[in-house]
């Protein structure tokens, strides 16, 4: 079973939609390919990305 995200640590709420942090990213293991702001993968925004930047 997958852990429980945290809010403030996995993620943030800004103008009233979910924001994932690095931290968040990085358990998760790659890039989902949605321009996430936080992406620490690289190319940013690849579905399937998996290096790091």
């Amino acid at each position: 079973m997958p852990s429980p995200i945290i809010e403030g640590e996995d993620y943030y709420w800004e103008n009233g939609l979910i924001v994932f942090t690095a931290r968040y990213h990085l358990a998760r293991g790659y890039c989902c390919g949605s321009g996430c702001r936080h992406c620490p993968y690289d190319p940013m925004a690849t579905k399937g990305t998996t290096p790091l930047r």
